[in-house]
């Protein structure tokens, strides 16, 4: 049997898990290859040049050593700002991840929605034409958050999310106008659906989350219909995905239990970048925490 197609999903830290997630369960006979810039994280604390260059070097060795058919950028920080770079350096397509303020403002019986991000994301000016092109009609709240994305690594790591910081974090994503009041919230970082339960039992009123998590993975269908037209891309009765699927992290360090009873359950073995030429991340060696 011909091994499916090989899916590299990038994030910053665990956020891209999410889309992972959804992405095998649309595209089931894909191999995928989970990459964690956990030495990086976060992106929101990084000049834009710097990550831009940071980025570009470590896709450099990612693409040369993983041979990927398609990249999926699950970050909306690094997808508003570092995608036109990518697509513009490497043939292979890629997927990004951008705020869904198109499926927010198409939902709402309120007109009031908001967009939850990182302060990154919130001060994109792709962001800001998403609003223009799709949501002029509505009043859109953009919210930086600040810790959300590190609260998500923490509960993944096994810790105890604090309820006061989540409702903090989210608090001014809720209002009230004229008898009306936000009834939808854009998760717009591929961390944040990892602390759904948190939000939901800190908001003030029930609202729905937009996950783009399902989306992301439809497109990523999408163009792998459009670059083998024909292919099959749904596993047969029997069959299992072509090839080893990992998560690679670029900081090596000990990973939590939790984390890696959660990976497993992804059915990934954990493994670590090799330092590059001039201490970037290289190509894939070892356990992790070696």
């Amino acid at each position: 049997m011909a091994a499916g197609p090989h899916i590299l999903i990038f994030d910053s830290g665990v956020g891209g898990l999410t889309v992972l997630r959804e992405a095998r369960r649309q595209l089931a006979h894909a191999r995928l290859t989970y990459v964690a810039d956990n030495a990086g994280f976060p992106y929101g604390a990084w000049q834009e040049d710097a990550l831009v260059a940071h980025v570009i070097a470590l896709f450099e060795r990612l693409v040369g050593e993983l041979n990927p058919d398609i990249c999926v950028i699950a970050c909306n920080t690094a997808s508003t700002l570092v995608l036109p770079a990518l697509r513009a350096r490497f043939s292979m397509p890629f997927v990004g991840t951008v705020p869904a303020i198109k499926p927010a403002a198409e939902r709402t019986r309120s007109g009031l929605i908001s967009v939850l991000a990182t302060p990154g994301t919130v001060k994109r000016d792709y962001t800001g034409a998403l609003i223009r092109d799709f949501a002029g009609h509505c009043e859109v709240t953009l919210v930086g958050a600040a810790n959300l994305a590190a609260l998500a690594e923490a509960k993944l790591a096994g810790e105890k999310v604090d309820p006061g910081m989540v409702r903090a974090e989210i608090e001014p994503a809720f209002r009230e106008m004229d008898g009306r009041r936000t009834d939808h919230v854009v998760l717009a970082c591929t961390h944040y659906p990892l602390l759904l339960d948190e939000l939901a039992a800190a908001a003030p009123w029930d609202v729905a989350w937009i996950d783009p998590a399902a989306a992301i993975a439809r497109r990523i269908g999408d163009v792998l219909a459009d670059l083998k037209p024909g292919g099959a891309l749904a596993r047969a009765p029997g069959d299992a995905p072509g090839g080893a699927e990992r998560a690679l992290f670029t900081a090596r360090r000990e990973l939590a239990a939790p984390l890696r009873g959660a990976l497993l359950g992804l059915g990934l073995e954990a493994g670590n970048l090799a330092p590059g030429p001039q201490g970037g991340a290289g190509a894939p060696q070892g356990p992790a925490g070696n």
